[in-house]
């Protein structure tokens, strides 16, 4: 199994990339573009290679605070202001205006502020999406469209807040009752006959499973709104899949299914000495076995006969984790849905085995904390490829950063 990119959504010559104008409006001088886009609430801003604002609509005026005449011939740096939730200003490397241009592909970004004129952070939603020359191939300009999203924000946190305690303080009585229940089960606490005992086991399995329910409830409350605890550090990611594989193998015995294990080629790691490139990444280990765990599951659980296949590759910027089953697939139409929270496949699989929805919509979140992409492929019939793309660090990077880490004094250290 060999390092893939992830296919772009269309090809450039698809007909679904023009724009559909009726003879009416067409005929209708008075709906000019520059009509339609005073109409539009969300701001909307074109930028040029050399970086310099050329378009500026009323809407991003409002929301910048920014008089479209004096923004248009501004760099863009001085109007689109990015900061993180720390108020830290985004690097000239990680504006999206400046990665859409460097890399030909639409960049989007829900986590920012934008630093109005009068110094005020407001919540952004943001999308620049590139305008490429159909001959050179080169980006001539982006566009960016974005609103103001501090009431969605507003909403989010208090239902955030709400999950967050309802779920802890259902944990409690939740964990009493399991508690009592394996008591109840315990021959030497107490006897009870084999249909009480039939009944009691499936109790304490549903107990079980709502606190594995509240549980995920409060980690994607957690990770929704960036309060998921993270201690990132350079890791082999090579040591993390072996564990993961391992961890998956009996499970997989159970079913009958066969667990494969491949790394930068089709042969399988079995036992005795194996040479195999090493792949650094700054990672949680422990969150990154989280999402490795949870996607072998998934894999083992949906997949009813035939293989689960868990490879690792890369190349030199980028490690790639992949998680491939032989099971009935996913219907097209669910994949862009997937990593959504509550979200599950609508099948016969799916209604006879227990989930939240809530696993892959926590591996997403996980993975972006270290700058990460996971995507989806699969066809019906012929099974199911997930796969993880983190940034890889040479031998030296991971030198280095490992040093400064163990230069780094705790304050628990210090006198």
């Amino acid at each position: 199994m060999w390092f893939k990119s992830k296919k772009t959504d269309v090809d450039k010559e698809d007909p679904s990339k023009r724009v559909a104008v009726s003879d009416k409006l067409a005929k209708d001088q008075g709906l000019s573009s520059e009509f339609i886009l005073g109409a539009i609430e969300d701001g909307i801003i074109m930028v040029g290679a050399d970086k310099i604002i050329h378009l500026f609509n009323p809407a991003a005026s409002q929301i910048t605070g920014w008089p479209a005449t004096e923004a248009v011939g501004l760099d863009f740096h001085s109007v689109v202001a990015l900061t993180d939730s720390h108020g830290v200003i985004y690097p000239e490397t990680t504006h999206p205006f400046t990665r859409a241009l460097g890399t030909k592909t639409p960049i989007r970004d829900s986590k920012g502020f934008l630093q109005t004129r009068g110094g005020k952070l407001i919540p952004v939603s943001l999308i620049v999406s590139p305008i490429i020359n159909p001959t050179t191939q080169a980006v001539e300009n982006v566009v960016g469209v974005f609103r103001d999203i501090t009431v969605e924000k507003a909403e989010e946190a208090k239902r955030s807040e709400f999950i967050s305690t309802a779920s802890h303080e259902m944990r409690t009585p939740i964990a009493a009752i399991e508690g009592y229940l394996a008591l109840a089960l315990n021959p030497r606490v107490s006897q009870i006959g084999p249909h009480a005992k039939s009944y009691l086991d499936k109790a304490h399995a549903a107990t079980q499973h709502l606190g594995e329910l509240f549980q995920d409830l409060l980690t994607s409350s957690k990770a929704e709104d960036g309060r998921i605890a993270s201690y990132p550090a350079v890791v082999e990611i090579g040591e993390i899949v072996a564990q993961a594989a391992e961890a998956g193998r009996f499970n997989a015995q159970k079913k009958d299914l066969q667990l494969k294990y491949q790394v930068s080629s089709p042969k399988e790691v079995s036992g005795g000495k194996v040479i195999r490139p090493l792949f650094y990444a700054f990672v949680d280990p422990n969150r990154l076995r989280e999402v490795l765990q949870n996607l072998i599951d998934n894999a083992i659980k949906y997949t009813p006969e035939g293989t689960v296949t868990i490879a690792l590759t890369g190349d030199d910027k980028v490690v790639q984790l992949q998680v491939q089953d032989t099971g009935p697939g996913i219907p097209e139409e669910d994949i862009p849905h997937l990593f959504q929270k509550f979200y599950r496949v609508d099948n016969s699989m799916t209604r006879t085995t227990s989930g939240t929805g809530l696993g892959l919509f926590i591996s997403r979140k996980i993975i972006e904390l270290y700058n990460g992409h996971i995507w989806v492929e699969s066809q019906l019939g012929k099974g199911t490829t997930f796969f993880i793309n983190l940034p890889r660090l040479d031998a030296q990077q991971a030198l280095q950063m490992q040093k400064n880490q163990a230069n780094v004094v705790s304050p628990l250290e210090q006198h």
